[in-house]
């Protein structure tokens, strides 16, 4: 007679609240992870309530998460947010269970919907072909022009989200809403300073040698030179027509991120002849590293302090090992005439890529509390 086959016992997901040193320690160890989704980012983001999370398959951690709570006014519900998170497995089989376990959890602290950004990318388009769809003016819109690289692995998680009840997050055109769709990157592995160079187009190429002939120096600051930063960013936010954060912000951040990380942030500072052209701050998780914040003077741009201080800073990015160089949000606009054009312009000047990540998603857990938020933000 056959003995019974013994049946292995299946642990549950279970996500529960784990220290802060638990939660860095798992994303220390991931090759990538965005630095919305470390701990120190919740002490950045004062104004919401923080809590890191830990997926656990039996006794073994899967998955960290920062959730920022966000208490709607006058009623004790509130919105549970994961900013470029959660850092988990996006191809893991049992995605659905990582993801009811999440919910199931900030359910018990009240929220009345989560909202999620996964980091996983849809598609992505060389510079080459960016430029050709800017030049030909025949479309409006990088997602009418065909992709150079689908990533199949997005569209998954876009099917198990949309069959799991979650709703995409509206994009606006512009950055006022949550974090970007479509970024802008610049590959590094396997390159070095050369290599890259070679790969920017003529113009940017023309400017970093000009910045260098007419003796801009680009230096690393502290904080003690946030001030002399955020005057610059100020004066830029007046000329391009965005709300600037405070001082205060900045200084929290170099505060808290180089705390949790001595390597995490760094300060860069452009001087012309002694005068600050251009400013930017740089941070980085793993092997990559993002270029955050910018800034720069509206005098004396014929110096090209802002390729000059990317350029230091790409450089910097490939001394540290990183395999990618982030340059965070574009539009998706192809169009010569929006006033966004400028920006992607410069950026794809770099010869990176452009990629659309799959964006935000929320699963409303109380439907009639979240149609009204979703009705109040609709109107904003």
């Amino acid at each position: 007679m056959t003995a019974p086959v013994a049946l292995r016992a299946v642990s549950p997901i279970v996500v529960r609240p784990i220290a802060a040193a638990e939660h860095l320690d798992f994303v220390n160890a991931q090759p990538s992870a965005s630095f919305l989704q470390t701990p120190a980012w919740g002490e950045v983001k004062s104004e919401w309530q923080r809590e890191s999370i830990g997926w656990y398959d039996g006794g073994t951690l899967v998955g960290v998460g920062l959730v920022l709570y966000r208490q709607l006014p006058k009623i004790k519900r509130c919105l549970a947010y994961l900013p470029e998170g959660p850092v988990l497995d996006w191809n893991a089989s049992d995605l659905p269970a990582l993801l009811n376990a999440m919910t199931a959890h900030t359910r018990t602290k009240g929220a009345f919907a989560v909202r999620i950004g996964p980091p996983v990318a849809l598609r992505s388009w060389s510079a080459e072909t960016i430029k050709k769809a800017i030049a030909d003016n025949g479309s409006r819109r990088l997602s009418d022009v065909p992709a150079d690289e689908q990533r199949p692995s997005g569209q998954v998680v876009v099917e198990v989200l949309r069959s799991h009840g979650w709703r995409p997050v509206a994009s606006e055109e512009g950055f006022a809403a949550g974090q970007p769709q479509f970024v802008f990157q610049l590959p590094l592995a396997g390159r070095n300073a050369d290599d890259v160079l070679a790969g920017m187009n003529q113009l940017w190429r023309r400017n970093i040698k000009k910045a260098d002939k007419l003796g801009v120096v680009v230096s690393r600051g502290n904080a003690d030179d946030l001030a002399c930063f955020h005057e610059l960013y100020v004066e830029t936010a007046q000329r391009d027509g965005f709300t600037p954060r405070p001082l205060s912000y900045f200084q929290q951040m170099f505060t808290v991120l180089l705390a949790e990380d001595p390597s995490r942030i760094r300060l860069y500072l452009a001087h012309h002849e002694g005068l600050l052209v251009a400013a930017t701050t740089w941070v980085k998780v793993g092997r990559h590293t993002w270029y955050s914040y910018g800034a720069s003077s509206t005098a004396n741009r014929e110096v090209r302090g802002s390729n000059a201080i990317q350029w230091r800073m790409i450089r910097d990015s490939i001394d540290a090992g990183a395999d990618v160089y982030d340059l965070r949000g574009i539009t998706e606009t192809l169009d010569s005439d929006d006033a966004h054009i400028g920006l992607v312009q410069f950026k794809v000047g770099t010869g990176g890529q452009a990629v659309e990540y799959v964006g935000e998603w929320d699963l409303p857990v109380n439907r009639l509390i979240y149609k009204a938020f979703d009705a109040y933000m609709s109107r904003r």
